[in-house]
């Protein structure tokens, strides 16, 4: 006997995506959209600061390390609020998937104000990582939740 399968119950996910140009100035707007978008959702205070900072790291990682001369990049967010999950995703046009680091066995400079951006991003999502983004390009993803009620 064949039996209707019921109809799968998905909780309405939130999307925003934008082109931004490969400049500072592209960097600081996918922030500041970020932001808004974020708080219109009414997503809390706490992932909307620490997807602030994420969105930050990636949009200007994608800005000095991955620009190719006009191209944009892509700021993508998916905001699914009944499992408390935010999905960050930055697009740009230049295909070298592994993050630039320092040579094995170096430290980095204490005083340097720059190198620490993924690190950063790792403090801060639960988990990311880089994917191909065809024809040429990568998509850095992270994936920040909310901490459940206990």
């Amino acid at each position: 006997m064949n039996h209707a399968t019921p109809p799968q119950v998905t909780s309405p996910t939130s999307t925003f995506t934008q082109l931004l140009s490969s400049t500072r100035r592209g960097a600081r707007l996918a922030r500041l959209l970020a932001v808004t978008e974020l708080r219109s959702w009414g997503t809390s205070q706490d992932l909307t600061e620490r997807a602030e900072l994420v969105v930050a790291e990636l949009a200007t990682n994608a800005v000095l390390h991955g620009r190719v001369p006009g191209r944009c990049f892509r700021l993508t967010l998916a905001y699914d609020p009944a499992a408390g999950r935010l999905r960050v995703e930055v697009s740009d046009a230049l295909g070298d998937l592994g993050p630039r680091s320092l040579p094995a066995g170096t430290e980095p400079d204490p005083l340097s104000t720059t190198g620490r951006g993924l690190t950063l991003v790792t403090a801060l999502a639960d988990h990311w990582d880089c994917v191909p983004h065809p024809p040429s390009g990568k998509t850095v993803r992270a994936l920040l939740t909310t901490p459940s009620e206990a």
